[in-house]
């Protein structure tokens, strides 16, 4: 691991309170006859005009994010961006949490239509899988409107993509980088194909049971001159374990750079034959990165003494050890991202209809090298203690995939009164593959510190062979119109809807696993150097000449791994927009939603009614079933003063709804915080009340300034609740009886180009805190039955300062964001909770315009080199290299 200095709070904000500043080049007339004529402005605020505009003409509090923001802070994907918006942080590099509250708390629409998600642990989209390259802009609903769905907690956020554009457009953008761990990676052959259909055969036919009694009893095998029943029914087994790719050789080199590729085309021309215009527009992106970081997690003992070790250096570390576990891990991950968006329009008078076609496929292969030791543990193994320790060879490869269909219309009816409607439909399919999940377990035994051999013992699961699939399918539709009306000092507009979504998924996953059934250890390597091949041990000769035979993981009745789930909104609304002598806006209404929900557990070994009637029964699916109809209110108010400033007061009655996977019980390994995690039926709805003020103050030049306070009272709050095994945890969810969230905001935009040509800075602080508490029936052997909500940080703070040259040729930016330590798991058992500590992120982003249609960026993240920690009772329990990365990006518009 590096080690690395930390710079101390106030000296790290004052160093980065800083943004940058742009002045677009003199625009001069090549005739000469005609006067010069130069106009000067800061590039962000010119492009961000039309997005503040957009900001302050909301009737509910909103933020919006355009597409030249996006590209001065250098940030690839909507995730990354989002947490430059204020009161907003990124956790996993996927998951926004606004104002402090996790992620199912936000929602997430894709130009304004629901859209499944291809993460297999959440309903919440992972946000890191759309491209920057494809946005036009990000805006963040932080107050609720009849308009938007009801599931809406801290805030709604809509991706709205690029659309066709009204001229020519093409361009293309190519980058190279690198991160500074790059040099450390390790590398592997992934195999090309998921399950074998020979394995798949097998479940069929031996109905899952692979033991060599079933297999002789199932092929009615006897003996022969050759070979006994037993013998015969081994080979066939062994056949199964020779199906599988064992050939994982692991290699020490340098990773590849990081690259990407980025194009787009588009044009609009005008039809003779109605008068109309068709645009068409197409994009498409490639990018690969490689990334390599040393990671340590722990279990905390249960009984922490005054000055316990946290090394594993010296016997006396061990004998005074803080922790039952600790394992120090190798990782390695390679990301590759595909994506594209065809579009196609059609606009005549006040009407257009627009078709587009997205997809985005997000490809993640991760290879991990750990060892594991036990200082406290049921069985004690450590180098320095006992000469042993485990290793774990892992190898995954995940494929996720969102296929998007979309119809968009939009059209006024001058003649009805200006009567406005627009409509949309949208099919979309989520999918995730994993078709290579692999763990291998070993033991390695050391002679005073030095590796000896390994070995794998004479037990069940020494490799496990994981494969899983995940579909989800959802159609959106709504349709909304809005009357404008006029009166005497009075301005309404009406607006009436309809949403409709209907949802399906389906997951599955299959476990086989290779059992030595020997009963002793197997020695499989002695020699350091080869070390890295360990993972190959399975040859055919060797499995020939042991016994070693595969089983199938899949768990018995009522037990299940597997899930099917539907889900099924129909919402209509109502709602009106009042200006009165352009002084005040009230604005508010109604939206009815009628939401059914079913997830029921299920399995691959039903093959009779009576295992069918087990997993389908009545009362599982009442347990898995959420039926609910209401009503949700909402009002806001807004003074326009005429020194333009506004303030606005709002409320709103939403709901967040309780993932699919979470009302079934079915295990799964949660990617935040790698603990097990079982869901629970009957869980129950979180209703939300929301009261929103703020002050917003928009200058002539384009500054701005707001502050705002907000609060929220939770009924039922869905809380994560821990248990203790015997050298891990394990996660439920259950209904906490109340909470509350509550803090200020502040954001602004100035101009310093009084103080330094071309400077200007903008950020946004937000300051919070939470409380939640939970019956102590419910909670276990919870620490703290009432504490801050899992996830929310006590403060938020981005911020940035920059420059641009007065020629307009060179910008730089400074981008600082920090988040407040937030309650990654509770505590149990005595336990403190357990809190991510703060991560300072520092990025500078430089960009050359060398003419008027090349642009030049050069980007390093994490300047800082911060690592990112959690720790418990003032203990890191789990620590990750990020590293700094660099980055050279070229584009040339046409």
């Amino acid at each position: 691991m590096n080690t690395q200095m930390k710079l101390k709070r106030i000296a790290l904000a004052v160093s980065a309170a800083i943004v940058v500043g742009a002045s677009v080049p003199s625009l001069a007339v090549e005739d000469q006859a005609i006067e010069e004529v130069v106009a000067v402005g800061t590039r962000l605020q010119g492009s961000a005009a039309a997005v503040i505009e957009e900001r302050k003409n909301q009737a509910f509090v909103a933020d919006i994010m355009g597409a030249e923001q996006l590209s001065r802070t250098g940030d690839s994907d909507a995730a990354s961006a989002l947490r430059r918006v204020t009161g907003l942080t990124l956790v996993d590099g996927k998951f926004v949490y606004v104002r402090g509250l996790g992620e199912r708390y936000s929602s997430a629409r894709l130009n304004g239509a629901s859209v499944p998600s291809p993460d297999l642990t959440r309903n919440v989209v992972p946000l890191d899988i759309f491209p920057s390259s494809i946005i036009e802009s990000l805006a963040v609903q932080k107050a609720y409107s009849p308009s938007m769905p009801a599931a809406f907690g801290g805030g709604n956020i809509d991706i709205r993509t690029k659309s066709v554009p009204t001229e020519f457009v093409a361009n293309i953008e190519v980058g190279v980088g690198m991160n500074s761990n790059a040099d450390e990676g390790y590398t592997y052959s992934r195999p090309s194909n998921g399950q074998p259909d020979a394995l798949h055969a097998a479940v069929l036919r031996y109905r899952g049971d692979f033991s060599l009694s079933s297999i002789v009893d199932k092929d009615n095998i006897v003996d022969t001159d050759t070979m006994n029943r037993a013998e015969q029914a081994a080979a066939i087994n062994k056949s199964f374990t020779l199906s599988l790719p064992r050939d994982l050789v692991v290699t020490k080199e340098s990773l590849d750079p990081n690259y990407d590729i980025k194009a787009t085309i588009g044009n609009s021309f005008e039809e003779g034959y109605f008068g109309g215009d068709i645009g068409v527009m197409l994009a498409v992106s490639y990018d690969n990165d490689w990334s390599y970081s040393e990671r340590k997690t722990a279990v905390v003992d249960d009984e922490i003494s005054d000055g316990c070790s946290t090394e594993l250096v010296t016997e006396d570390d061990v004998n005074n050890s803080c922790y039952i576990t600790v394992k120090d891990s190798k990782v390695t991950t390679e990301n590759e991202r595909i994506s594209g968006i065809f579009s196609l329009g059609y606009k005549l008078d006040q009407h257009s209809v627009n078709y587009s076609k997205i997809y985005l496929e997000d490809n993640e292969d991760e290879l991990s090298l750990a060892i594991l030791q036990s200082p406290n543990g049921s069985t004690v193994r450590t180098i320095v203690g006992s000469d042993q320790a485990q290793r774990f060879h892992s190898f995954n490869y995940e494929e996720r995939v969102l296929d998007v269909d979309q119809f968009i219309g939009q059209h006024t009816f001058l003649d009805w009164m200006g009567l406005g409607a627009d409509w949309q439909y949208t099919e979309s399919e989520a999918e995730t593959r994993i078709p290579t999940n692999i763990d291998y377990k070993f033991i390695d035994t050391f002679d005073n510190g030095n590796y000896k051999n390994s070995i794998v013992t004479g037990d069940d699961n020494r490799a496990v062979y994981s494969f899983t699939n995940m579909v989800d399918n959802v159609k959106s539709a709504s349709g909304n119109l809005t009357l404008p009306l006029t009166f005497e000092g009075i301005e309404v507009t009406l607006k009436a809807g309809y949403d409709f979504l209907d949802r399906a998924r389906v997951y599955n996953t299959s476990s086989f696993a290779i059992n030595n059934e020997t009963g002793i250890p197997i020695p499989v390597n002695g020699d350091e150097n080869s070390i890295l091949g360990l993972s190959s041990y399975l040859t055919d000769e060797f499995i020939g000449n042991n016994d070693f035979f595969l089983s199938f993981n899949e768990p018995t009745a009522p037990s299940a791994d597997d899930y099917i789930a539907a889900q099924k909104i129909d919402a209509g609304y109502f709602e009106f927009d009042m200006f009165f002598d352009n002084t005040w806006r009230l604005s508010g209404g109604l939206r009815y939603e009628d939401f059914k929900q079913v997830s029921i557990g299920t399995s691959s070994l039903i093959f009779d009614r009576v295992t069918q009637g087990i997993y389908y029964s009545e009362e599982k699916i009442q347990e898995g079933t959420v039926n609910q109809d209401d009503i949700f209110r909402s009002l806001a108010l807004t003074y326009l003063a005429e020194n333009n400033y506004q303030v606005r007061f709002s409320y709103g009655e939403t709901v967040v709804r309780p993932d699919l996977r979470e009302l079934v019980a079915v295990a799964y390994f949660d990617p935040l915080t790698d603990i097990k995690t079982f869901g629970t039926p009957g869980l129950k709805s979180s209703d939300l009340e929301n009261y929103d003020a703020r002050f917003e103050y928009y200058m002539d030049n384009g500054d701005n300034f707001s502050v705002g306070a907000f609060y929220k009272d939770i009924t039922n709050p869905i809380e994560t609740v821990l248990r203790v095994g015997d050298e891990d945890y394990t996660a439920s969810f259950v209904n906490g009886i109340e909470g509350e969230v509550y803090g200020i905001e502040t954001e602004w935009l100035f101009d310093l180009s009084s103080v330094v040509s071309g400077i200007f800075t903008s950020g946004n602080i937000t300051l919070s805190d939470s409380e939640v508490s939970i019956d102590p029936a419910f909670a276990g052997n919870l620490t703290n039955p009432t504490k801050r909500m899992t996830g929310h940080s006590k403060y938020v703070v981005n911020l940035q300062l920059g420059y641009d040259s007065a020629d307009g040729q060179h910008s730089g930016s400074l981008v600082y964001n920090v988040f407040g330590e937030r309650i990654l798991a509770s505590g149990i058992g005595g336990r403190e909770d357990a809190f991510e500590q703060p991560f300072h992120s520092l990025d500078l982003v430089y960009t050359w315009y060398p003419d008027f249609n090349s642009k030049v960026k050069f980007k390093i993240k994490n300047l800082l080199d911060e690592e990112q920690e959690v720790t418990q009772s003032d203990i890191i329990v789990r620590q990750k290299e990020v590293g700094t990365s660099v980055s050279i990006n070229y584009s040339y518009e046409f």
